[in-house]
């Protein structure tokens, strides 16, 4: 699990010192976990005491812990940085998919599109929308019948009429589209189950669901200026949703 993810899962136990802390360290991947604990509190301006709260606020045992996490993220960052052409860094970022849904149980998450009277899909962006539309070609197969909502004029019609039975599914980039987002806060005060299906990072849209699924897609500059973000690691965790629902299915029938 990478430290946006432990931030979405988190986010209600943090408060705004915390906040502070982490964005630091987001903002010296590099270096931060050198430090002990004396030195980043004093970088950060805080008492030793708020960095070892935040620590187990994030399910760490002590900040000894959490300095190895951070080391191994800061050498993950490192690899990264050194990917440079356009191929190889979609390579990593389907690998990095992969390791990602290869560690992630969809038990609860195929329960629920199991269990749900009604389920609507709906992406933020023409790619977006690629990404929903596939994934309804596939649980056809599998008499699951999804509604794609086409756009934002559409899914602000349906909201009031959508039930704690029903499951939405909400698959956007960043998590923080700004017409998305009331919506979204809707959804989780009417006590409707929505799934977000975003790139890994924290946002805001993860933090108000605790049904969440993580693409890793980073921009690479393909003209001058130009950057293009790769949707396959969104289709990619379509299929394996897809696959982890025919999973949970089966097994069901067979106890």
């Amino acid at each position: 699990m990478q430290l946006e993810e432990l931030m979405n899962k988190y986010y209600k136990k943090l408060n705004e010192n915390d906040f502070h802390i982490l964005k630091y360290i987001l903002n010296h991947k590099d270096s931060c976990y050198k430090l002990g604990i004396h030195d980043l509190a004093q970088k950060c301006n805080v008492s030793r005491t708020s960095i070892l709260r935040l620590s187990q606020k994030l399910e760490f045992s002590g900040y000894s812990e959490f300095r190895v996490f951070l080391k191994w993220e800061a050498e993950k960052w490192g690899d990264q940085q050194k990917v440079s052409n356009s191929f190889s860094g979609l390579m990593r970022d389907m690998e990095a998919s992969l390791k990602y849904l290869k560690n992630t149980d969809m038990q609860n998450i195929c329960k629920l599109i199991d269990e749900a009277d009604r389920i609507f899909v709906y992406g933020s962006g023409t790619a977006q929308t690629s990404c929903a539309n596939e994934l309804q070609r596939m649980f056809v197969a599998r008499h699951r019948y999804l509604t794609v909502i086409k756009d934002k004029i559409e899914f602000d019609l349906m909201v009031p009429d959508f039930k704690n039975t029903d499951l939405i599914i909400i698959i956007s980039l960043s998590g923080e589209t700004p017409s998305l987002i009331p919506q979204a806060q809707t959804l989780s005060a009417k006590g409707i189950p929505f799934i977000s299906v975003t790139n890994l990072k924290n946002n805001f849209l993860a933090q108000l669901t605790p049904y969440n699924l993580y693409a890793t897609s980073q921009a690479v500059t393909v003209y001058q200026g130009v950057e293009l973000t790769a949707f396959a690691p969104f289709f990619l965790v379509g299929e394996a949703l897809f696959r982890s629902y025919i999973d949970y299915v089966d097994q069901k029938k067979s106890r």
